[in-house]
C-alpha cells in the first residue's frame, strides 16, 4: 500500500514534475480563491479562466504550442475581459457578475473559433483541459515564479484586501488603496490562471483555485487559517488526483478536480463550521437537553 503512494513519483520524472506543479499551483492559487469566496466573486474566477482561451489561441496561431506566446496572449486577453467588464459595470447599471458572464462567453466562443482555424481536435482538447503530466521545466519555472509573486503581493496588500472585502466604504473614507488592491487582485487572479493553463487547461484551472477555497470556508473562520486549509486541501487533492489517474489510467486533470470536489462535498457535510451533519448533531443535542 505504501509503495503505491510513493512508487509513481520515485520512478517517473513526469510524475514528479506534475506533483511539483500541482503543489505550486495550490500554494499560489488557493489563497486567491479564499479572497474571491469572501468577496462573493467565486464565479469571476470561472469567467476569467474562460477569458484566457482567446489570447492563448491567438498565441497558438502565431507561434504554435509556445508557452511564452500562449501565456502572454492569455494574460492580455483575460485582463482585457476584466477591464471591459469593469467599464460596463461603472458606465451602466448592470452588475459586475453579469458583465463578466457576458464577456467570458464571448471570449470562450472566440477562443474555440480561433483554435478551429488552424488547430485540430487534439489542440482544442489540450487548451481546454491541459495535461499536467506533460508539464516541462519551463512551465514549472513559470508556475513557481507566479506562485512566489502571488504570496509576496498578498503579504504586501493583505490589510487593504481584507478591508476592501469586508468594508470597502470605510477603506474609501480613509483614503485607502481600495481600487489598487482590487486591480492587483484581478492581476494576480489572471496570472495564476495563466500559469495553471498549461497544466489543467482553461476549463479545469479554476477548479484547483476555487474548490479548496470553498471547502476551507467550512473549517476556518479567519482568512489566514482559511488560506492555510485551502492550500493543504489543494495539495492533498492534487497528490491524490495524480495517484488516482496513474493507478486507474484516467486523465490527470479531471481526477485532480474531482478529488477537490470530493473534499468540498465532505467539507459541506462534516465541516466544523456550519457543516450539514455537524449542525444537525448540534441541533439534536440541544433538543435532547
Amino acid at each position: 500500500m505504501t509503495e503505491a503512494l510513493w512508487q509513481p513519483f520515485a520512478e517517473f520524472a513526469f510524475m514528479r514534475r506534475a506533483l511539483v506543479a500541482t503543489l505550486a499551483l495550490s500554494l499560489g492559487s488557493a489563497p486567491i480563491g479564499c479572497i474571491l469566496v469572501l468577496r462573493r466573486m467565486s464565479l469571476v474566477g470561472d469567467a476569467m479562466a474562460h477569458a484566457v482561451l482567446p489570447g492563448a489561441a491567438a498565441g497558438f496561431l502565431l507561434a504554435g504550442l509556445s508557452l511564452p506566446a500562449m501565456s502572454l496572449g492569455g494574460f492580455v486577453a483575460a485582463l482585457a475581459v476584466a477591464l471591459a467588464a469593469g467599464f460596463v459595470t461603472r458606465a451602466t447599471p448592470q452588475r459586475e457578475d453579469a458583465s463578466f458572464a457576458a464577456f467570458y462567453l464571448i471570449a470562450l466562443a472566440l477562443g474555440v473559433l480561433l483554435v478551429s482555424l488552424r488547430g485540430s481536435q487534439v489542440d482544442l482538447m489540450h487548451m481546454l483541459f491541459g495535461s499536467v503530466l506533460a508539464v516541462d521545466d519551463a512551465a514549472l519555472v513559470q508556475i513557481a515564479v507566479v506562485a512566489s509573486l502571488t504570496l509576496l503581493m498578498l503579504a504586501l496588500l493583505y490589510r487593504p484586501l481584507v478591508l476592501e472585502s469586508f468594508d470597502p466604504g470605510f477603506l474609501r473614507s480613509v483614503g485607502g488603496p481600495g481600487a489598487f488592491a482590487h486591480g492587483a487582485l484581478l492581476v494576480l487572479l489572471v496570472g495564476n490562471l495563466v500559469s495553471a493553463f498549461q497544466a489543467l487547461g482553461t476549463l479545469l484551472a479554476v477548479g484547483l483555485m476555487m474548490l479548496p477555497a470553498a471547502a476551507a470556508r467550512f473549517w476556518a473562520a479567519d482568512l489566514p487559517r482559511m488560506a492555510a486549509v485551502a492550500v493543504a486541501l489543494g495539495a492533498a487533492s492534487g497528490t491524490a488526483g495524480l495517484l488516482l489517474s496513474y493507478h486507474a489510467e484516467l486523465p490527470s486533470g479531471p481526477c485532480i478536480v474531482l478529488v477537490c470536489g470530493a473534499a468540498y462535498v465532505a467539507s459541506v457535510l462534516f465541516g466544523l463550521r456550519d457543516g450539514i451533519v455537524v449542525r444537525w448533531l448540534a441541533r439534536s443535542g440541544h433538543l435532547a437537553r
